[in-house]
């Protein structure tokens, strides 16, 4: 389906209307990326934003808390993938993404660099460019990223900054493992992640913002069905599930390896490609 063109004035009467603050205004890009000082500037900036846990984060190439890397040639960095640090500052995104974000725990690859880089030949108009909020925190539950949390405050105040510099086109979400480790929140997490959804969408005033969700590859073996079946069975408008299930995992049986965020990415892409991108001829 096409995406529904969203205004700017909405998001700004969002600001005022409820109780997370409006963020300092980020520096837009005039000149290309930080180590690409002879680039162009995009011609527009798609903002996706990157949140959940863990395997969101990135996990890629993690061993024993250090990260060996290897950076894939589908998330090498390229001057129109750009990525918000955690001072509001764009600059070219390189793995890993979440290193000033997740800082409690090791970053390696995640899924979106080669997200990124699988969508940006299909944006319009030529010469868009892609740009990248992290937000993801590694071993979170859903509670910790309900409204009025700090998780879900600064996920907010980051996609508020980063709209001041082009459109956001969707939220790519990656969590529910530390859920599946208990009954009571595998029990509460249908119904945690549809309010989730539609508080993110009244506080960015985007009642139709896309949401891309991944349902689990892994986590507590008596309750991850659940959790996956949770995740399955949403059904809202513009929310849309790409299965991890499968994707071979680190040696620690709950991490995707870097080839599997790589085919993560794409999976996503072509997701938000075929649901969000006008079909081409």
């Amino acid at each position: 389906m096409p995406k529904k063109k969203r205004r700017s004035s909405k998001l700004e009467e969002n600001h005022r209307q409820n109780d997370v603050p409006t963020p300092p205004r980020s520096t837009c890009p005039t000149a290309g990326c930080s180590s690409h000082p002879n680039a162009s500037r995009p011609a527009a900036m798609r903002i996706f934003v990157l949140s959940g846990q863990s395997n969101m984060a990135g996990r890629g190439g993690v061993h024993h808390r250090r990260w060996d890397g290897v950076v894939p040639p589908e998330c090498a960095p390229c001057p129109s993938v750009l990525r918000l640090t955690a001072a509001l500052d764009w600059v070219e995104a390189r793995e890993p993404l979440h290193a000033d974000i997740d800082t409690a725990k090791t970053c390696g690859v995640g899924p979106g660099m080669a997200f990124a880089r699988a969508v940006l030949p299909r944006l319009d108009p030529p010469g868009s460019g892609v740009g990248l909020v992290p937000c993801a925190v590694g071993g979170t539950a859903i509670r910790e990223w309900a409204r009025g949390e700090r998780l879900y405050d600064q996920m907010v105040r980051r996609a508020r900054a980063a709209a001041e510099c082009g459109e956001i086109e969707a939220v790519l979400w990656y969590q529910g493992e530390s859920d599946a480790e208990s009954d009571a929140a595998t029990a509460a997490y249908a119904g945690n992640l549809e309010t989730l959804i539609a508080n993110v969408r009244e506080d960015l005033g985007m009642p139709q913002l896309p949401f891309i969700q991944v349902a689990l590859a892994s986590g507590n073996k008596k309750n991850i069905e659940k959790v996956r079946k949770a995740q399955l069975g949403i059904n809202l408008p513009n929310v849309v599930t790409v299965d991890a299930f499968g994707l071979s995992l680190n040696e620690d049986h709950l991490h995707l390896t870097t080839e599997s965020q790589v085919k993560l990415g794409e999976m996503l892409a072509q997701v938000y490609m075929s649901n969000f991108l006008p079909a081409t001829c």
